[in-house]
């Protein structure tokens, strides 16, 4: 497999992530999400509930998927390297999150459902994340929906950017990164073949009647579906399928959609350019750079930052007891 020593997010990263994330955070309300973001989000307790939860991976501990997980930090030279954690869900799906330390994530199904170079493309896809440093906009993304339906403006000041076009934009944001993790994923298997059947088995991959699935028939959807911007109202149907049509915003573009950016990609100079070693370099270290903070200042912000949120949490109660 190709090693990308040095290599920087901006060598692979997708023109549409870059404009979209651009967009995103010139928006009205963007600068008050990230302050109050940094003001709110905790990152050891979700660290601690996977520590809990799930079983980390090590040499000693799923052995060969921490293998295939290290080198692909090798080869899209990721540092730190991020903790893996593999979670008992039927749904065959991953996650990367974390801001100071981030992990990843991935559900069982996953290593039922996919061969070893399948799971190689899964784990350098969520590696592209980090890469990316989307993590943090991820992260946001899932916090401020949460934190806007929940307190609403009794202590965030946020209800009123569920009208505006900020929720939106992050949606419309968090999908087109997903193109740019595609690419990481593609950069590290080297074979575009083995990356398409990776999205067909997340799409509707099947152990029992994997036989009777055919890449050449997924590439024909694809298509098809391409064919339907001929006509305008499929466009607008789309829109709305994306952003809430069917009752809630899609986080990832639609499988044959990504299947065709990649294609064209994978035919690409740029992509022959990266593969000859002519890319973007940020040095040794890679992208994604953490400072390890002293613990006991640590634990006093958190103790302060749960002390802070105790009396919000009074503060409502008080509110809400008033107004009955």
């Amino acid at each position: 497999m190709p090693t990308y020593s040095g290599i920087s997010s901006e060598a692979f990263r997708h023109p549409l992530d870059r404009q979209a994330e651009q967009t995103l955070r010139s928006l009205p309300g963007f600068d008050l999400l990230a302050n109050r973001f940094v003001e709110y989000f905790y990152e050891r307790p979700q660290n601690i509930y996977w520590l809990g939860n799930c079983i980390q991976a090590g040499a000693r501990q799923y052995s060969t998927l921490y293998g295939i997980f290290r080198e692909c930090v090798r080869d899209l030279d990721v540092y730190p390297e991020p903790s893996l954690y593999v979670s008992q869900n039927p749904l065959a799906n991953s996650h990367a999150l974390g801001r100071d330390r981030p992990y990843i994530v991935v559900n069982t199904e996953v290593l039922e459902l996919m061969d070893e170079a399948e799971i190689r493309t899964i784990m350098a896809h969520e590696l592209g994340h980090i890469k990316c440093d989307h993590t943090i906009l991820i992260q946001m993304a899932i916090w401020v929906m949460g934190a806007a339906s929940i307190l609403g403006e009794l202590t965030l000041g946020l209800g009123n950017l569920i009208s505006s076009g900020l929720i939106f934009a992050f949606y419309e944001w968090r999908r087109k990164a997903e193109l740019s993790a595609d690419r990481a994923g593609m950069l590290v298997v080297d074979d575009l073949d083995t990356v398409l059947q990776t999205m067909m088995k997340l799409s509707g991959g099947s152990k029992k009647y994997a036989h009777e699935s055919s890449l050449a028939e997924f590439r024909q959807q694809a298509k098809k579906y391409q064919e339907l911007d001929q006509d305008s109202l499929n466009q607008i149907y789309k829109f709305l399928i994306y952003n809430g049509g069917n009752g809630s915003f899609l986080t990832h573009p639609f499988a044959v959609e990504r299947l065709s950016y990649l294609e064209e990609w994978a035919d690409s100079s740029e992509y022959q350019q990266i593969k000859q070693g002519n890319y973007v370099r940020v040095g040794k270290r890679g992208s994604v750079d953490v400072e390890v903070e002293d613990n006991q200042t640590e634990v006093d912000t958190l103790q302060k930052q749960v002390e802070e949120l105790q009396q919000e949490i009074e503060k409502i109660k008080k509110q809400r007891g008033e107004g009955e």
